[in-house]
């Protein structure tokens, strides 16, 4: 019996050679490559140890029902949850639709302030605020003790055609003393656009006016916000992120791990260390020799030295 231990051995020492590290994937971390209509890549996840632990306290995938077409991602501040509607990877830019935003087709006073985190990797992008229903003359709006209306736009008299202005309490086709548009738009030192403050009861905010300037019904609204990886995240996006994603995994971390280190989440249920392509995800006695036939041969001969050893010793 003795003597065959090394041939049990030598098998299981190769499989520590040669095998990336690989670990099953917990039941609550099921990363996936999309949410709804949106495709999901690193930095960003779908959940608890997917994407960046940089990215994931803030953005999420929400079910909305069984049906996951219906998902959506979402991301969350200190002020508030707001659905992502789209992301643009080469330009490190995301759209997102607070939900008490006023467009042509809806205006409601928004009873709370739209706000980021301080410390949170994203910042306010080259979006257009229009302030609505302010306490005129809005020529008095500052933010940090600047002037913020720019009193020369159009955009004010657009916004002001459409019928859902009375949602904000003004007549049909109200004088425009009472709108501000507010571009290049800031935060004030809490990192929000404080309504109340500005004594305004809604705000709208323009992503793009198309080829229609004067249609405010034609125009794309949401908020555009700018997102940063940091440099050693980019390093990480650059060489096992790319190649996890090849393999048709996603991109996450390990949640056991104090310093949350990568991982690729496979769909067989495996994490692995490189991707899904070098992990295996089972170990029956033909995939093993065809994985120790295609073995680079300083890996195949380090396992007979270590079987060779251990028959001398034993």
């Amino acid at each position: 019996m003795e003597h065959l231990l090394p041939l049990i051995l030598f098998p299981l020492l190769s499989l520590i050679l040669i095998t990336p590290k690989q670990t099953l994937a917990p039941d609550t971390l099921t990363c996936r490559t999309t949410c709804g209509s949106i495709q999901v890549k690193y930095p960003f996840g779908t959940g608890y140890g997917c994407g960046s632990p940089r990215f994931q306290p803030y953005v999420t995938c929400a079910a909305t029902d069984d049906n996951r077409d219906h998902d959506h991602l979402v991301l969350t501040t200190h002020t508030g949850s707001y659905p992502i509607t789209s992301i643009y990877y080469a330009t490190s830019t995301l759209t997102i639709t607070p939900p008490y935003m006023s467009t042509c087709s809806s205006m409601q006073p928004s009873p709370a302030n739209f706000g980021l985190d301080w410390l949170g990797p994203f910042q306010l992008g080259p979006s257009t605020f229009i302030l609505l229903s302010c306490q005129p003359p809005t020529s008095s709006l500052t933010v940090r003790a600047s002037p913020v209306c720019d009193p020369d736009s159009h955009l004010c008299a657009s916004l002001y055609t459409c019928p859902s202005v009375v949602g904000l309490g003004l007549p049909l086709f109200p004088p425009t003393n009472s709108c501000c548009v507010y571009s290049p738009a800031n935060l004030d030192g809490k990192d929000e656009l404080n309504l109340r403050e500005l004594k305004c009861s809604g705000f709208a905010s323009v992503v793009s006016l198309g080829d229609y300037a004067t249609d405010a019904a034609r125009w794309q609204y949401g908020v555009v916000l700018g997102y940063n990886n940091g440099v050693l995240e980019s390093n990480v996006v650059e060489t096992k992120c790319k190649s996890c994603e090849m393999s048709d995994g996603a991109c996450g971390y390990n949640t056991e791990d104090r310093d949350s280190s990568f991982v690729c989440v496979c769909k067989s249920g495996l994490n692995t260390t490189t991707d899904c392509n070098n992990g295996f995800t089972q170990y029956d006695r033909d995939d093993f020799w065809d994985s120790v036939a295609s073995l680079p041969t300083w890996k195949f001969w380090y396992g007979v030295l270590a079987s060779m050893i251990i028959f001398i010793c034993i």
